[in-house]
């Protein structure tokens, strides 16, 4: 096989970690853990959201735009020298900057001679207690992608994305074998022993429900720990306690591998290609859908419901009838 042709199968590497408060600690244990998961054999290496800090959206501070970037920048050219020197392509989570005052939320995609093949920038950006996301981020403007890399086509989205059936379509329409989240997603502790299983059970849902429908590899990779910002900084003082549980499905939504939801981990799972080519032809949604009959997903909400249709016979039918009759 040469540099060119992509693998039949590969393994990937979900490296799920806990963060640390200083910036750059957390680029070089990403560095790190990209040559452990090249050395278990990974080809694609996928890390979690805005991995280089604490997840600082817990709180309002204009001061933590300081920790933005450039594409490329620092962050990417680190990962960049990681993936040339390990031979495997990476998804590497940044908090962009893009100008004074424009930031996104964005995940660069760098192939395995550790060129940057493309950008994806986080298209739904959430406003919870804790997630104070709009706060920081533009919304994405480049719409929903898939990149060409050593292991083939491959499509990113970024968390909040992972809710919204019409990303993975939009995303797997161009030809995406596989679609990878990079995640910050956990609890906040006083919810966690009432919502805590239903909150966990829905993430996983939704995500294996984009492999079904969609017939191709799904991977999500979060972080791990409890992450408390300082009361007097203006935190909530809570926190959240990120789950873990990363996890690779395969285009039926059966599980490959899963991570444990408290500590670190760099999780491998193969994927297989042949295995969308099997799934897709016991279950052809692609072919079946209906593409005449969904102008109205482009509406925010159909406020007006179209016109019953009657089961009685037209007046045209009903003088037809009675001629024949």
């Amino acid at each position: 096989m040469n540099a060119s042709t992509p693998p039949a199968t590969y393994k990937l590497g979900l490296v799920q970690m806990a963060m640390s408060p200083e910036p750059a600690r957390n680029v070089e244990k990403a560095v790190a853990k990209v040559a452990e998961a090249a050395r278990a054999g990974a080809r694609l290496v996928c890390l979690p959201e805005l991995f280089r800090s604490l997840y600082f959206a817990q709180r309002e501070d204009a001061a933590l735009f300081d920790l933005a970037e450039p594409v490329p920048g620092p962050t990417t050219e680190a990962l960049a020298r990681a993936a040339r020197q390990a031979g495997v392509v990476v998804i590497a989570p940044v908090f962009e900057r893009r100008a004074p005052g424009l930031y996104h939320n964005s995940a660069a995609v760098i192939d395995a001679d550790g060129q940057v093949v493309g950008l994806y920038r986080k298209m739904h950006i959430p406003d919870d207690p804790a997630y104070y996301e709009k706060f920081y981020f533009t919304p994405g403007d480049l719409g929903f992608r898939a990149f060409d890399t050593r292991v083939g086509r491959i499509g990113t989205l970024v968390c909040w994305d992972q809710w919204y059936p019409e990303a993975a379509r939009l995303t797997a329409l161009q030809g995406a074998h596989i679609l990878c989240y990079p995640t910050a997603i956990g609890w906040h502790p006083s919810e966690k022993t009432v919502h805590g299983a239903e909150q966990l059970e829905a993430w996983r849902t939704i995500q294996r429900s984009h492999a079904i429908a969609n017939g191709l590899y799904v991977a999500a990779v979060n972080r791990v720990g409890l992450e408390r910002p300082d009361r007097a900084a203006g935190g909530d003082g809570g926190g959240i306690e990120f789950w873990g549980s990363s996890f690779l499905v395969d285009p039926f939504g059966t599980v490959v591998a899963q991570a444990p939801p408290d500590r670190e981990t760099v999780l491998i799972g193969e994927v297989d290609l042949a295995r969308l080519e099997e799934v897709r032809r016991g279950w052809p949604f692609l072919r079946d859908r209906r593409i005449d009959a969904y102008g109205g997903i482009s509406s925010r909400f159909l406020d007006e419901q179209p016109a019953a249709v009657s089961s009685q016979p037209s007046t045209a039918n009903r003088r037809r009838r009675s001629a024949d009759g």
